[in-house]
């Protein structure tokens, strides 16, 4: 591996720290898996009306899950986002339940989220629109962030989210976001404090005019800046200034523009760290 692409490969597998089954028990709801659970988890769910078998814990009715995390949260088990989220035992079919989403990593259950690289194209070459996130978030405040990201509401397309999170972090006007180009999708799965996130980022890109500012607008954003896209090069690569999968979402970027080679035998260790729930190959 080329030394100079190390800091990249560096992300990579810090977002792909979680060995699955790893001492966890596998998460079924009704006849398909979904997820997985520490061990220390099996008496609250056996209470809440779920079944053991061997290493497999089973949820006969999926429907119920969404109460159960109500409980589950008022008992202090975690702490509610109240926000919900659609619950898949597989993306390529129609979700099976709903729980509010700061349960998703309790029970290792996929999520899926949008991301917005916003592009500004000059005589000078490629600029790119980052945000910097409040100092009040949860999960990694202050931290440099995207135009847009955000996780998918239960009953949302991957459009319909970016277009409502566009607006609430970003007021971009929809009919601008909705020109948006789906670019890649990024998986990974990684071991949190909070549980064992198994992520699926749907990723666009926005070309912007070299007049639009964008203004926060909920609160989430301290502040939006333009930068060369070879300084975000350098960010990803050197620092861990931007928040942790913001750094996966770059990485394509600089793939697919060419910043890295991506037909190189590095360029292609890259791609296959952003496609998969598995540690990436790093030599």
């Amino acid at each position: 591996m080329s030394e100079r692409l190390e800091g990249f490969f560096r992300h990579i597998a810090a977002c792909n720290t979680a060995v699955l089954p790893g001492g966890r028990l596998e998460f079924r709801l009704g006849d398909q898996s979904a997820g997985w659970v520490q061990p220390a988890l099996l008496p609250v769910l056996l209470k809440h009306g779920m079944t053991q078998a061997g290493n497999s814990v089973t949820l006969p009715d999926p429907a119920r899950l969404e109460q159960i995390g109500e409980a589950m949260a008022r008992e202090g088990v975690y702490r509610s986002h109240h926000e919900l989220f659609d619950v898949w035992t597989d993306m390529a079919r129609p979700p099976v339940a709903r729980i509010d989403r700061g349960a998703l990593p309790l029970f290792g259950l996929m999520a899926a989220g949008v991301h917005l690289n916003g592009l500004v194209r000059g005589a000078d070459g490629l600029h790119l629109w980052i945000a910097r996130r409040s100092m009040t978030k949860r999960l990694d405040p202050g931290k440099l962030d995207h135009l847009v990201a955000g996780g998918i509401p239960a009953g949302h397309t991957a459009a319909q989210a970016l277009v409502k999170e566009a607006a609430e972090e970003a007021s971009l006007p929809p009919e601008l976001v909705r020109t948006a180009r789906p670019t890649a999708d990024i998986r990974y799965a990684l071991d949190r404090p909070e549980g064992l996130r198994r992520d699926v980022l749907h990723c666009f890109e926005l070309d912007l005019p070299p007049d639009f500012v964008p203004v926060p607008a909920d609160g989430e954003v301290e502040e939006f800046r333009l930068i060369p896209l070879h300084e975000a090069y350098v960010l990803v690569r050197d620092t861990d200034a931007f928040k942790f999968n913001v750094n996966l979402v770059l990485i394509d970027l600089f793939l697919r523009t060419g910043m890295i080679d991506e037909h190189s035998p590095a360029g292609q260790r890259l791609r296959q760290g952003l496609t998969g729930w598995h540690a990436p190959v790093t030599s």
